[in-house]
């Protein structure tokens, strides 16, 4: 745990920076990207709330049939209802979108970044090929960063605020671990109430004059296993009896293993990945089904 709390608060070369987000969340409507971007500027301008919680497209009941674990099991509730700390994945989990390709859309290259994504979250491909392929793509300024922040805030999944609240009403430890980027998760901790202690996430690294120059390697995120690495670095340091990981993707399935998470529910409400979903302890599509399995 001190590596990882380490390479978290290690400062950049003098050569490098950071940026942090105090965005103020503004309401956003969801609208499908296929009514076009005129229309969500539009939706970004209304009153302001603390959260921004997007619709999900439901699911067939043709596509269900095939799990049988969208039931939980009585050992799997009583983990989960047992469990001193919750892990989420962020991208397509607590948010709707996949955040590296919003932003590499914004900077003009989202189609070709979306395809490297679903592979790495299928698990074809080595996540950190697919980070590293992905930002070649478009390689991000701080400038553009930044203007992305300010024009695409956050948008929440339905229900992960009010499960967020009652995990901590319950003395539950919560933390976001993404493969995502700090600079794009710190606004939605934030919102949240998470502490950005409890983020473990990439970073991106700029020059003096705000250019793209690459990611921080030493994050652990920044590697297939490497929520598997985090959760049982953390888990060590904090000695948690009963922890579970919640995510969409194959690197969220991996933080299942010895010393690691005991739970891995597969959240279904934005992407259903199949392969995922199957080895799933537990499969939901709807964050309210965790809220009312813990009244």
């Amino acid at each position: 745990m001190d590596s990882l709390l380490s390479a978290r608060i290690k400062p950049l070369p003098t050569h490098s920076r950071q940026i942090h987000s105090t965005i103020r969340p503004t309401l956003l409507l969801q609208f499908s990207r296929r009514l076009g971007k005129s229309q969500m500027e539009m939706g970004r301008c209304r009153t302001s709330f603390n959260s921004i919680a997007a619709s999900v497209q439901p699911i067939e009941g043709s596509a269900l049939s095939q799990f049988n674990n969208t039931l939980p099991s009585k050992e799997v509730l009583e983990l989960w209802k047992s469990a001193n700390a919750v892990c989420f994945d962020v991208d397509s989990t607590v948010c709707v979108d996949e955040g590296i390709d919003e932003l590499a859309d914004f900077c003009g290259a989202g189609e070709a970044v979306a395809e490297w994504t679903a592979r790495a979250m299928g698990g074809s491909v080595p996540f950190e090929v697919a980070l590293a392929a992905r930002l070649s793509l478009f390689n991000p300024s701080l400038s553009q960063v930044e203007e992305f922040l300010a024009k695409r805030p956050p948008r929440l999944s339905p229900g992960i605020d009010e499960l967020v609240k009652k995990l901590k009403a319950n003395n539950i430890d919560v933390y976001l671990i993404s493969g995502g980027f700090r600079q794009m998760i710190n606004p939605v901790a934030s919102i949240l109430g998470i502490p950005h202690e409890n983020i473990f996430a990439n970073q991106l690294l700029f020059g003096s004059k705000g250019e793209f120059i690459g990611f921080d390697e030493n994050e652990p995120t920044s590697r297939s296993g490497g929520k598997a690495t985090a959760v049982q670095q953390l888990r060590k340091a904090r000695g948690y009896k009963t922890l579970v990981m919640t995510g969409d993707g194959a690197t969220d399935l991996e933080a299942r293993k010895p010393g690691g998470a005991d739970l891995f529910i597969c959240y279904a409400g934005v992407q259903l990945r199949e392969n995922v979903a199957a080895k799933a302890d537990w499969l939901v599509f709807n964050f309210v089904d965790l809220i009312n399995s813990l009244e």
